[in-house]
């Protein structure tokens, strides 16, 4: 995969609500296992990724979804709360020499009620990887075209 405007980020593995990747009290399921089928029946197949996603800290930038190349409006993908909307852009994580492919994964504040999401954190749809562990540091790579950066001095999105 080939990023058209790649732009490189440092960050640092957290930990996240964990409802992606397993049943939890606010799913009796994992959400993203649950999701995967409205995503690739609106023409993104996510199948080959874990079922999870990696959180990973960019502290203290953040990010903002601005030309996605997928965005889901209003997905009716549970009966437990209202739809929601998502939005994804490819993306590459490094870790330890190694690249894996994958897509950050954006429910839109506006429409997710139950979850407050740091807009310093990076929510990755990717291939398990062996060995990592929160506060393991990470490279992403993203498209700079789809996504901006938002530096805090100036609280303005750029597209570095």
């Amino acid at each position: 995969m080939s990023l058209q405007k790649p732009s490189r980020l440092k960050g640092i593995l957290v930990k996240g609500y964990q409802v992606a990747s397993r049943p939890s009290k606010e799913y009796p399921y994992s959400a993203l296992e649950k999701q995967k089928p409205f995503f690739k029946a609106l023409g993104l197949d996510l199948y080959k990724y874990h079922n999870g996603t990696l959180n990973i800290s960019i502290a203290p930038v953040g990010f903002k979804m601005s030309a996605p190349e997928f965005t889901f409006e209003l997905v009716e993908w549970t009966d437990l709360h209202p739809p929601e909307t998502f939005s994804f852009s490819r993306c590459k994580v490094r870790y330890e020499g190694n690249e894996y492919d994958g897509w950050i994964y954006y429910p839109h504040p506006e429409t997710k009620k139950s979850h407050f999401q740091n807009p310093s954190l990076v929510e990755i749809i990717t291939y398990e990887i062996p060995h990592i562990q929160y506060g393991d540091p990470v490279e992403i790579e993203l498209n700079s075209r789809e996504i901006s950066i938002i530096t805090p001095q100036a609280g303005q999105a750029s597209g570095m």
